[in-house]
């Protein structure tokens, strides 16, 4: 007999409150189902096992404030639970990572090698990971994303309204972002605004491309030089707009990769890096600056960087006396 998890053991029904109106009825129970696999959600959605106002509902269907929601029991076999992520070491390191927390945000230092969430091949990015680390929090949800290989300020809503609340800040670009970068070369002084719109291509394997295209979306990113070194440059890219990849492909689009960019950089210089102990994408988001969306005032979170990185650009100012 297959060995079973009871995750819901009885029928709920659940009243839909103001602040969890306007999320989808699937991410709803991804959350409210922890460790249930996505694809049961949406087999028992399909199947009208899960109902709003006793009717039923497609899985993109828009939660409203006083909906009645009834939840089936919820049984999961052995084989589809979901096997937790086996760097449970970097799941547990995210709390050291804690860089501001109150009621309403929460914002990690995210080291790089780690998703921000589970997918394409993953079972456990950073979201999952602080809600196996918080399992009282009734909502966790990411503001924003950063790359897999990119590491740095990752803010996370705690409330919805307060999702809805940065979500319009982002809309409206009110929300500051700086990434410090190490690039190839001597950048530029003039070289101060990238305005090259960009084109998402997928692979067949899955992969994503981004390129400068004209049939691609308007993207600006804002640069200023850190220090400039022998052969590198540490840049500070302050993006405008949020394309995927913009900084990556921005930076080579102005001759400049940065080092041990897997997609975009340039084998070279990523030689020269790995010299000098680099062994990761040099990309971090070092600072936020927003409206805190409860208290009105500026918030400014700053992370440092790693003892490595840092390493590197010690070991830059030394080759140049």
């Amino acid at each position: 007999m297959t060995n079973e998890k009871i995750v819901n053991p009885n029928v709920q029904f659940l009243t839909i409150s103001d602040d969890e109106a306007g999320q989808r009825i699937d991410n709803y129970l991804l959350n409210k189902l922890k460790g249930v696999p996505k694809s049961l959600i949406y087999r028992i959605v399909r199947k009208g096992e899960v109902r709003i106002n006793k009717g039923r509902i497609k899985p993109e269907y828009k939660l409203q404030a006083g909906d009645i929601l009834r939840i089936p029991p919820v049984h999961i076999s052995e084989k589809e639970q979901p096997q937790i992520s086996n760097k449970l070491n970097k799941v547990n390191q995210l709390e050291n990572q804690i860089i501001f927390e109150d009621d309403y945000l929460l914002a990690i230092n995210k080291p790089s090698g780690i998703a921000v969430h589970g997918g394409s091949g993953l079972s456990f990015g950073v979201i999952e990971a602080l809600r196996a680390l918080r399992p009282e929090a009734r909502f966790l949800e990411l503001v924003h994303r950063l790359d897999r290989d990119t590491s740095g300020i990752l803010l996370i809503a705690k409330k919805r309204s307060v999702l809805r609340h940065l979500h319009e800040q982002l809309r409206i670009k009110t929300i500051q972002k700086d990434y410090l970068a190490l690039v190839r070369g001597q950048w530029q002084s003039h070289c101060k605004v990238v305005q090259a719109p960009l084109l998402k291509n997928e692979l067949s394997g899955g992969e994503r491309i981004v390129r400068v295209s004209e049939q691609g979306k308007p993207s600006e990113t804002r640069f200023s030089i850190e220090e400039r070194y022998i052969a590198a440059t540490l840049i500070k890219a302050s993006p405008i707009t949020g394309r995927t990849h913009q900084i990556r492909v921005h930076t080579q689009y102005a001759g400049h990769p940065i080092a041990l960019d897997d997609k975009y950089g340039d084998a070279e210089f990523d030689r020269q890096m790995r010299e000098l102990g680099l062994d990761r994408l040099f990309l971090h988001a070092s600072c936020l600056c927003f409206e805190h969306p409860k208290t009105g005032e500026t918030l400014r979170l700053n992370a440092p960087l790693d003892g490595k990185m840092k390493n590197i650009l010690q070991k830059l100012r030394a080759l140049k006396s």
